[in-house]
């Protein structure tokens, strides 16, 4: 059984590093054929596509009557997406974040992570509830594609103006502005290879869900073994094991250089896990989804204070720099060790909890703040500076 839980372990991630890859060439492709960035592919295609298996997680834990592992398996895979995901992209390489990230889908996710919360305090996600988080969901991608595909026409029109007329006329303003690859590119502008970079997206997604599922039953049949609860095993190893999709996505984008589909995909993923994944699974559910005891005032509220903590990290500078995704990864240690450490009622817990309360969270956010004032500071300094 252990040998049986290791290669399954083994095949799910070569999986993963595989469909990941293929979603990022196929996004990529759609994203020039429709005339969107890779920034709004990420948070809407490719986030959907790697909120697959959280899905499926998720409606087969319901279906079989384990509400702890649908709770903790959308939960933990948000707080993974943004500690583990986001700090592993960001060490790797500093994640560039556009501003449109910073003042409309951040907010959206910190929006959404603050609904959900509130309506897990009455210890159960109804079916009126999920529906409403579906259609809050659909009102966003409605919103993300109108607005991108304004912004677009717009920069458009701006670079047009801007341009030198006989440059303008020339070959330098087809889209691509290296020679040596126009031979190859204006084919591709003329007949997008639709079919094909929509059938690398589905391979892709099927590679996915296969590598994810492989992983999170070698790994769920692991943890059962040491006698961990649904809910911990959800919030942790179902929890990584669904949010790998995200982060080979990311990491691939980020090493590839397309850093704003890297987190792009994170912040998308999460609205899609809390719009598609709770609140379909909730509609599906005779009776809703009933919360664990102890997930609503705790996992839910860190899940929002998690969402919280990007938005002032995005903002300064634009950017997720390699410190801050070291923090990241620290707090997500942080985080799976006081899981395990309250699973199995260690008595390291309370000294462990004194140290992250009084001191570790109290810290970081005093430096986050003096980062948010210093960062404004420059702003309006800058404009009085220039000559």
């Amino acid at each position: 059984m252990t040998l049986a839980a290791i290669t399954a372990l083994l095949a799910g991630l070569v999986l993963l590093v595989a469909g990941g890859e293929l979603l990022v060439r196929g996004a990529g492709s759609i994203a020039a054929a429709a005339g969107l960035s890779p920034l709004v592919v990420g948070l809407t295609v490719v986030s959907f596509a790697t909120s697959a298996p959280e899905l499926a997680v998720t409606l087969q834990a319901v279906s079989a009557g384990s509400p702890g592992l649908a709770i903790g398996n959308v939960v933990g895979s948000n707080i993974a997406n943004i500690l583990l995901v986001l700090g592993t992209a960001a060490v790797i390489a500093p994640l560039s974040v556009k501003s449109p990230v910073v003042k409309r889908d951040v907010p959206v996710m910190v929006g959404m992570s603050l609904l959900t919360t509130v309506l897990a305090f009455n210890g159960v996600i109804a079916r009126w509830q999920g529906a409403v988080l579906v259609a809050v969901l659909i009102a966003y991608v409605t919103w993300t594609v109108k607005v991108a595909r304004a912004e677009s026409v717009a920069e458009q029109q701006h670079e047009a103006s801007d341009a030198d007329p006989e440059e303008a006329a020339g070959p330098s303003a087809q889209w691509t502005p290296d020679p040596l690859l126009a031979e190859v590119a204006e084919p591709i502008r003329k007949n997008p290879p639709i079919v094909r970079s929509g059938g690398l997206v589905i391979v892709g997604v099927a590679l996915l869900v296969g590598g994810a599922t492989l992983l999170v039953n070698g790994a769920t049949s692991v943890a059962r073994s040491f006698g961990l609860s649904d809910l911990v095993i959800g919030l942790t190893i179902v929890a990584v094991g669904t949010s790998l999709p995200e982060l080979a996505t990311s990491v691939i984008a980020a090493v590839r250089g397309q850093r704003d589909l890297a987190v792009g995909n994170a912040v998308g993923s999460n609205i899609f896990n809390l719009g598609v994944v709770l609140g379909f699974s909730a509609m599906l559910s005779e009776g809703g989804i009933a919360i664990p005891q102890g997930a609503s005032n705790f996992d839910f509220v860190l899940m929002t204070g998690v969402a919280l903590l990007l938005l002032p990290v995005v903002y300064t500078g634009m950017a997720v720099a390699r410190w801050e995704g070291a923090m990241f990864l620290l707090y997500y240690a942080a985080y799976t060790a006081y899981l395990l450490l309250a699973s199995s009622e260690h008595d390291a817990l309370g000294p462990f909890s004194t140290v992250m309360t009084l001191f570790v969270i109290p810290l970081t956010a005093m430096l986050l703040v003096i980062l948010v004032v210093a960062d404004r500071a420059r702003r309006q300094s800058t404009p009085a500076a220039e000559p």
